[in-house]
């Protein structure tokens, strides 16, 4: 029963972490628009590397920070969680 529960659990922790990214991400876009404190660009790309699907959809849905050049890693977070799943799917790890 345990062993069918852990998988569930983790995607729902998983999905939770790429909500939280989204937010932090339209959190920022309302702030800048506000001109009120903004969100530091390090914390930004840390949740975009621990839910990079939240931040992406927030960055195409928002337009924020799709012209900085560092935020051009946030699709490589991206392929590189597409990477590990596969990897856990097939069975490779």
């Amino acid at each position: 029963m345990t062993d069918l529960l852990l998988p569930g659990s983790l995607l729902l922790i998983y999905a939770l972490l790429n909500l939280f990214a989204f937010a932090a991400y339209r959190h920022d876009k309302k702030s800048a628009e506000r001109t009120a404190w903004r969100t530091p660009e390090r914390s930004l790309l840390l949740f975009a590397l621990i839910g990079p699907f939240g931040a992406f959809a927030a960055m195409r849905r928002f337009r924020h920070k799709t012209q900085k050049v560092k935020f051009r890693l946030v699709p490589v977070f991206l392929c590189l969680h597409l990477v590990v799943f596969a990897a856990l799917v097939l069975g490779m790890v």
